[in-house]
């Protein structure tokens, strides 16, 4: 099973964003394969030894970066791009999560990012990486 903490700035989003993926993870028979958990950002770090990977809302950029250098943390984090976020939904969310953990384990180095995506805020897909035209 694949736990996943989804995490905003200060918890609101991500929780509203978590109860939909949950339902989506019952709705299509998934609850053998993937958990969620919403976090603010802020306590992540703290959190995160219990999940394997760290996925968070565009608008923390700036903070992973920040997080990254300071406490150098051994999970993937993964910056979802804006419509993704918004319009989440864990047929896609899945997908790109387990290629970011595939990418991790090749190269450990965070935040992880598709080829292209450097900069999240110029991403304008919102499916998987895999089944948007960037591939």
């Amino acid at each position: 099973m694949i736990h996943i903490l989804l995490c905003c700035g200060g918890g609101f989003s991500s929780s509203a964003l978590a109860a939909k993926v949950k339902k989506d993870i019952q709705q299509y028979h998934l609850e053998d394969k993937f958990e969620i958990e919403f976090s603010p950002f802020m306590i992540a770090n703290e959190k995160m030894d219990r999940f394997d990977i760290v996925v968070c809302c565009p608008h923390l950029t700036y903070d992973v970066k920040k997080m990254v250098k300071n406490a150098n943390p051994d999970k993937p984090i993964y910056i979802l791009p804006p419509r993704m976020y918004g319009l989440i939904d864990i047929r896609e969310l899945s997908t790109d999560v387990m290629d970011v953990l595939e990418m991790y384990s090749r190269s450990p180095i965070n935040p992880v990012h598709f080829p292209g995506e450097e900069n999240v805020m110029r991403v304008t897909r919102s499916v998987a990486y895999r089944r948007s035209n960037v591939s």
